[in-house]
């Protein structure tokens, strides 16, 4: 299938790794000119050589900013050309007991995964409504309504992203811009990788053996009953991005294995 991304221009954060680099693949394989942030200039380099030599044919370029600095935030902001595609899915999250956490930590995950894409939508979404198209992508996560109790900050600015989302595809009323919300389960992103080593290698399992307990005793409510592929989350993330999805707008499209339960 045609996806129609030839000529777009996508911006993706957090693209040097897991689900955002996945996504950067596979609008590199439709032909959208990709422009991938990261934090640190060196691995943002090698994600981009590496994204050129999979894909010589496709434009390729990067800029480096971390979410959690505002002065970087707006620095990049001067430095983006015309985007057709954002997509924030930039994030980071830290595991820790409610009565321990500080308020600092809080502010800290709210200002990269919320804030992050707001700043980028107030600056582009005017330009994508002037230009009758445009698509932005926020990228939540399972734990927005599964909420585990050592990451409640966590699912409190993953719960948050859907309402900014939601109340931005509202202003796109008639016109050729979406916003919408990807919701991915637990998926196999290099953290989960970690994971599944650093705790088989602590109980003397496999990484398989490991992966399997994980669905049996704490993700219980998944249909899938394994960590989906960030390929699997990217695939769904493209076909959003595209002009084929025109009637989505407003909406968060689950990715989640069935985890989140519902029949919406």
């Amino acid at each position: 299938m045609d996806l129609q991304l030839q000529e777009k221009t996508a911006f993706i954060t957090g693209a040097t790794a897991g689900i955002g680099f996945a996504t950067a693949q596979s609008l590199a394989r439709e032909g959208a000119r990709i422009i991938l942030n990261g934090r640190a200039e060196e691995k943002l380099n090698r994600s981009i050589r590496k994204l050129q030599q999979a894909y010589p044919e496709a434009s390729i370029s990067g800029l480096a900013a971390n979410f959690s600095k505002p002065n970087e935030v707006r620095a990049l902001l001067e430095k983006l050309p015309a985007i057709d595609i954002l997509i924030n899915n930039v994030g980071m999250y830290e595991s820790g007991s409610f009565f321990e956490e500080g308020e600092e930590d809080w502010y800290r995950q709210f200002e990269v995964n919320v804030m992050s894409g707001v700043r980028l939508s107030k600056e582009l979404l005017p330009k994508m409504l002037s230009n009758n198209w445009g698509r932005i992508l926020f990228i939540s996560s399972e734990c927005a309504t599964l909420v585990p109790v050592d990451l409640i900050p966590y699912s409190m600015t993953k719960a948050a992203v859907l309402s900014v989302s939601r109340g931005l595809a509202q202003l796109t009323k008639g016109s050729g811009v979406t916003v919408n919300t990807v919701v991915p389960g637990s998926t196999l992103s290099e953290g989960a990788e970690l994971f599944l080593e650093n705790t088989a290698k602590k109980e003397g399992k496999t990484k398989a053996q490991v992966e399997e307990a994980f669905f049996t005793e704490v993700r219980t409510s998944s249909l899938l009953q394994r960590f989906a592929k960030v390929e699997e989350v990217a695939n769904t993330i493209t076909y959003l991005t595209s002009p084929l999805s025109s009637a989505t707008n407003g909406v968060a499209i689950k990715v989640d294995g069935g985890s989140m339960g519902g029949i919406i």
